[in-house]
């Protein structure tokens, strides 16, 4: 009888554990490749692209809903979604679809995936994406033109919607004018120039390239302060 209840308990722990752990793996973020996967093999899934209406019209995720993360109207919109069928949910590198799905599961949302790094990701992974209208830009013969000069150019790939981007903007425009007898700063907007990110495999935002001579000498990912950039730049230079 103990043997008996003791296995007993040993299977409901093992099968709580389980759960738990289920549990836990709906929030975590899916590589492109696992997001797509698990779209495919979903009956009736929901993808939702947590993007402005301009980024989703850049290309979108097939089937995928726009439904505007920044917009004051999120709540009401994602609520016509059927809370018990599994969500994808996804934005251009990952920090929107995160807000966007907590804020989802404090709604009730019982199965909800993000796609890890976002659409940047899912484009570096050459996975397919559909458009509502051709991408236009700058081309890399017209990107090659910029960095033809005699000073070293820092380029800061960049996007209206990225909160690092918007911090540190501020200093950057003040570098342009203060440093320009000695260095040239450009300034790119990703989601006006998809292609180029692309094609420079910009996978996160922002993203600097310094250039000597038109050769890359460093290049980072990420927020970093004036002082550190100035650092890093007269490092290189």
């Amino acid at each position: 009888m103990i043997k008996f209840l003791k296995s007993s308990w040993i299977y409901l722990l093992a099968g709580a554990l389980i759960f738990v752990y289920s549990f836990a793996k709906q929030g975590e973020g899916l590589s492109p490749k696992e997001f797509a996967k698990k779209i495919k093999e979903t009956t009736n899934a929901q993808v939702v692209d947590v993007r402005t209406p301009e980024e989703f019209a850049g290309g979108y995720i097939a089937d995928a809903k726009n439904i505007d993360w920044n917009n004051d109207n999120f709540d009401k919109k994602i609520s016509n979604l059927d809370k018990d069928k599994p969500t994808f949910v996804y934005c251009q590198s990952g920090n929107r679809s995160g807000s966007a799905a907590k804020r989802m599961k404090e709604m009730g949302f019982t199965n909800v995936y993000e796609l890890s790094g976002g659409i940047r990701a899912w484009r570096s992974a050459d996975l397919p994406l559909q458009t509502v209208k051709k991408a236009s830009g700058m081309n890399m013969s017209g990107y090659q033109q910029l960095l033809d000069d005699k000073r070293p150019v820092l380029v800061d790939i960049y996007a209206k919607w990225c909160s690092p981007c918007k911090k540190m903007a501020p200093f950057l425009d003040e570098l342009t004018t203060s440093e320009a007898s000695w260095l040239k700063i450009v300034r790119i907007d990703a989601d006006k120039n998809i292609a180029l990110a692309d094609e420079l495999k910009v996978t996160g935002l922002p993203t600097l390239y310094l250039y000597i001579n038109g050769k890359e000498v460093w290049n980072y990912s990420g927020y970093i302060s004036k002082a550190e950039l100035l650092e890093q730049i007269k490092k290189h230079t």
